[in-house]
């Protein structure tokens, strides 16, 4: 007679995950909390910045643009290194390049070269966004992917978090540079990184002991004149991009360079996803750039809302902004565990549908500092921390061999979208009350976003082009 015993109930979700994953994915947190830390310096330190450097206040906020010039070019190019050559190998040389802008932030002599160093901020950013997301998805169990995604993003909200606390330990002892020497701190853990992380299984399975290594940009020097035409469509967009994000230029000129670098990264779009894939990249970028407009314009401008119309002291503006910072990391757990159950598309939309319930409440509390950090709590958690789904979202529609590539491309052009929300908010509210413009974008296009995920616009649209297309290249 065979007897069997009761079944072994199935081990905890963080048990199944393993140590060397938990160790892969320590590493590539510790990276995102090092990349909001150090992408968020410069806002905290502009005051002492311009006061040395004698700076107007279009120069000083070009220093906080000046990472969305470049960061399409390393999300691309990183990208593609992490395609060919590994995620972790593009993940050392994305926190390399971020720590040497933010170190050499702190040495500039004055406003190009502390521009400049900017540049070189935005370059990494990209690349650490895109090989730490490609990372982590592809070492962990299927099952998972979504909690991996929102676990990952939560790290860059703590980053922000500890960038403030450090502010208001070193700046007044120290000064400004200090913060940026802090950068050298990456660097040290790139290097350990790379010696001590396997690669990624799912890269290592798809393409490591292949002949043939994936080449992304091959499509853009297929031929000598292609390759001189797409040199010249890059020079087109970066100078663009410079010209616009230092306020160069304005009126009429300024609307036509815009359409020039749109015009040039729609063209790389469209020639890097070929006949059946140009569709699909057009597509998430418009959903990504979205996504930013109705978030950034809040993440940029309350400090200036809390101070303005609410007449907030700067203890207070500090309180508030704490409980939103923790709102978003702990939304973007949540929102992963809710990926895991529901579904990312119906746990996306479904939870940023949740959070426009928040949005005029948020705006409605005026002198009760209490109900308000708790309201803007929620709504960073529902309607911001739902982005930690964006790399699990994007990276399920490219396959393992173009992933980075993809990923990389589509999300950092249309981070775009976090340089035109600040203006397009302040543009909005002259003359006018702050608050109600703010409430305006979050609602409607936090609503035109919700939509775009939950009707799978971006998937609807490649599958007219490639009816073959699979749906989701992360599932289990």
């Amino acid at each position: 007679m065979n007897h069997t015993g009761p079944a072994r109930p199935a081990a905890p979700w963080y048990r199944q995950v393993g140590a060397a994953r938990w160790r892969a994915f320590g590493a590539a947190w510790l990276g995102y909390v090092l990349d909001g830390f150090d992408f968020v310096l410069i806002t905290l330190v502009l005051t002492e910045v311009r006061a040395e450097f004698g700076l107007g206040a279009v120069q000083a906020a070009s220093l906080v643009s000046a990472a969305f010039v470049t960061r399409w070019l390393g999300g691309m190019v990183l990208g593609g290194l992490g395609d060919r050559y590994g995620r972790r190998t593009a993940m050392t040389c994305s926190i390399l390049l971020f720590s040497a802008g933010t170190l050499g932030a702190g040495f500039a002599a004055g406003y190009l070269s502390l521009f400049a160093a900017r540049l070189v901020v935005g370059l990494g950013m990209a690349g650490e966004y895109t090989a730490s997301a490609t990372y982590v998805m592809e070492s962990w169990p299927p099952r998972l992917r979504g909690r991996a995604s929102g676990l990952l993003i939560s790290g860059y909200s703590v980053g922000t978090v500890l960038a403030a606390q450090a502010y208001l330990w070193v700046v007044p002892a120290l000064g400004w540079r200090w913060m940026f020497y802090l950068g050298a701190l990456p660097a040290a853990v790139a290097l350990v990184m790379r010696r001590l992380l396997p690669e990624a299984a799912d890269w290592e399975e798809a393409v490591a002991g292949t002949a043939v290594r994936p080449s992304p940009f091959r499509p853009l020097f297929a031929t000598p004149r292609r390759a001189g035409a797409n040199a010249a469509l890059a020079v087109v967009a970066l100078a663009s991009l410079l010209l616009l994000f230092t306020g160069a230029v304005g009126g009429a000129t300024a609307w036509a360079l815009a359409a020039a670098a749109a015009a040039a990264l729609a063209a790389f779009a469209v020639q890097l996803g070929g006949r059946t894939g140009w569709a699909l990249r057009l597509a998430l970028i418009g959903t990504v750039f979205a996504a930013f407009l109705y978030s950034w314009p809040i993440q940029a401008l309350l400090p200036t809302y809390l101070k303005t119309d609410l007449h907030y002291t700067p203890d207070q503006v500090r309180d508030v902004l704490f409980y939103a910072g923790f709102g978003t990391a702990a939304g973007c757990v949540a929102a992963g565990f809710t990926a895991d159950r529901f579904g990312t598309t119906r746990a996306y939309a479904g939870t940023l549908l949740v959070s426009l319930a928040l949005v005029y409440p948020v705006f409605a509390v005026r002198d009760r500092l209490v109900l308000l950090g708790v309201l803007l709590f929620l709504l960073q958690a529902t309607g911001f921390g739902v982005s930690g789904l964006l790399p699990r979202y994007l990276g399920g529609h490219f396959p393992v061999r173009s992933r980075a590539a993809g990923l990389g491309f589509v999300y950092n052009v249309g981070a775009l979208g976090g340089a035109v929300a600040p203006v397009l908010g302040a543009r909005l509210a002259e003359g006018r009350s702050l608050g109600p413009v703010l409430a305006l974008l979050t609602s409607t296009l936090g609503l035109l976003v919700a939509l775009l995920v939950g009707l799978d616009v971006p998937g609807r649209v490649h599958r007219r082009f490639d009816a073959t297309a699979v749906r989701d290249h992360l599932a289990p």
